[in-house]
């Protein structure tokens, strides 16, 4: 089974969401398929396709989700001893020749979110600043060209 590195915080998230789909969006979907049964005839009710539609999205979500955390492998950088070496799970200051800053924290797939600061690991940004350390220059593949980053500071949080 391939493992699916994550934060605690992202292995949370996605047992939360869990919890979530099994009990109380599953049981909502159930009563929904009963109440548009209830109204006769089954074969022309939007009502009860719209329902199954939901059940059969919400069951696939639920088995994807449980196939996630099954699968996690979870890295906390909490319990590792800091260096100014990036790794999955660290925050990074970079920033480029322009003055531009961005603070970046390395997560998982499953947990990648720009508007939050957090960036894939896969991701173009994430692949070129593993392994590299504090003080040094990243070039970063980018549709408009490559980009040039100097990691700045490299925080375990």
């Amino acid at each position: 089974m391939t493992r699916t590195p994550m934060t605690p915080e992202g292995l949370r998230a996605l047992n939360v969401e869990l919890k979530h789909l099994k009990e109380v969006l599953r049981p909502q979907i159930v009563r929904d398929i009963e109440t548009a049964r209830a109204h006769g005839d089954i074969s022309e009710n939007s009502e009860y396709e719209d329902a199954k539609e939901r059940q059969a999205h919400c069951e696939g979500r639920i088995g994807y989700v449980e196939g996630l955390v099954a699968s996690a492998e979870v890295i906390d950088v909490g319990k590792m001893t800091p260096s100014d070496r990036v790794v999955f799970g660290v925050t990074v200051l970079i920033s480029n020749e322009a003055g531009d800053e961005r603070t970046w924290r390395i997560v998982g797939e499953t947990e990648a979110d720009v508007d939050k600061g957090r960036i894939s690991y896969k991701s173009p940004l994430g692949r070129a600043l593993i392994g590299r350390s504090q003080g040094d220059d990243v070039a970063v593949p980018a549709p408009a060209g490559t980009q040039t980053w100097e990691i700045v500071e490299v925080r375990y949080q």
